[in-house]
């Protein structure tokens, strides 16, 4: 399962091993113990990649069926990966939240390895 993490200003994207709709059912359960408010839906999330990364292509070529996962071009420097799923936040009309989708290990681990080079590249930059 892929966890994607949104907060004001930055973004985390992290692998877990708790199957999907066991991590849901147990922050929901968290959720209505603290008497928070938590708001569950199914939606779309995505993130951006640099389009010069050279394995990206082959993650082009292995998109998921029924659209769980879509590559686009933004703009000359980027690509836009989206991903369908399950968006999670106290608050519905907020951009701050966790939003989780299953998709295949092999999809999974490509996309971890590859958001994290990229961070690492970004890190690098002068």
């Amino acid at each position: 399962m892929l966890k994607l993490t949104y907060t004001e200003n930055s973004f985390y994207l992290e692998r877990l091993a708790q199957p999907l709709e066991e991590w849901i059912t147990a922050r929901v359960i968290l959720a209505l113990r603290a008497g928070t408010p938590l708001c569950v839906e199914p939606s779309t999330a995505s993130f951006l990649l640099p389009a010069d990364v050279p394995q990206l292509r082959h993650l082009e070529r292995h998109q998921e069926g029924e659209d769980a996962i879509a590559v686009s071009l933004c703009d000359a420097e980027y690509v836009e990966v989206s991903l369908k799923g399950t968006w999670m936040t106290s608050d519905s009309d907020c951009a701050e939240g966790v939003f989780v989708a299953s998709l295949s290990y092999t999809i999974e681990f490509f996309l971890i390895k590859l958001w994290e080079e990229t961070q690492i590249q970004t890190r690098c930059l002068p």
